[in-house]
C-alpha cells in the first residue's frame, strides 16, 4: 500500500513537528487521554489525579473554569464517584471501575482539543457504560473536544456520528 505524504494537525498545528519538551507541552495542554491502563498515580487521590492537566497546564486550567476544584468535581459526580469519601481516597483504594471514571475525568478536565480513549468502558457495567459514553460525547460537544475512541464492544458504536472498523480498513489496503 502507498502512503501518501501528509501531517497530522491538532489545533491547527502540525504534531510531528513538535519536538521534545515542546511537544510535551503540547499534548497537556492539547489532548487529553484515557488508557486503557488508567496510568493514575496510585499515592494520589481522586480528585488530585483528575487535576493533574491543570496542574501542569496553564492552559487547561484557565478552560476548566473558575474553580478547577469545582470542575473536577461536577465531573466525577457525573460519572458516579459523587461520594466526597471517594474523591478523597488514594487511587490505588478505588475499584478497577472507579480508576477508569477517574481517568476519563482528568481526560476531560479543562477542554482539550481532542481526546484520545484507548477502550475506556472496558471495566464498566452496562448501565455504567451507557451513561459513560453519553457523558463523554456531551462533554466533547460542548467544549469542542474531538474525540477518538477505540473499542471492541460494538453496541457502543449507537453513541457516535460515525465509526471505523480496521479489519475492513485493512481489506482495503489489502
Amino acid at each position: 500500500m502507498d502512503v501518501a505524504p501528509g501531517a497530522i494537525q491538532i489545533a491547527e498545528k502540525d504534531v510531528g513537528a513538535v519536538k521534545g519538551g515542546a511537544r510535551d507541552r503540547f499534548r497537556v495542554d492539547h489532548i487529553g487521554m484515557i488508557f486503557q491502563v488508567f496510568n493514575l498515580i496510585p499515592w494520589l487521590t481522586a480528585l488530585e489525579n483528575v487535576l493533574l492537566p491543570c496542574t501542569f497546564s496553564t492552559r487547561r486550567r484557565e478552560r476548566a473554569g473558575g474553580s478547577p476544584e469545582k470542575t473536577a468535581q461536577r465531573l466525577l459526580d457525573e460519572l458516579g464517584l459523587s461520594d466526597s469519601a471517594l474523591a478523597s481516597k488514594q487511587a490505588n483504594e478505588l475499584s478497577v471501575g472507579q480508576q477508569q471514571r477517574v481517568a476519563a475525568a482528568r481526560a476531560l478536565i479543562g477542554a482539550p482539543d481532542l481526546i484520545l480513549a484507548d477502550e475506556p468502558t472496558s471495566a464498566l457495567d452496562e448501565d455504567a457504560k451507557a451513561s459513560f459514553v453519553d457523558l463523554l460525547v456531551r462533554e466533547c460537544e460542548a467544549s469542542g473536544t474531538a474525540l477518538l475512541f477505540v473499542s471492541h464492544d460494538r453496541s457502543l458504536e449507537q453513541h457516535f456520528d460515525r465509526s471505523v472498523d480496521f479489519q475492513d480498513l485493512n481489506r482495503s489496503a489489502a
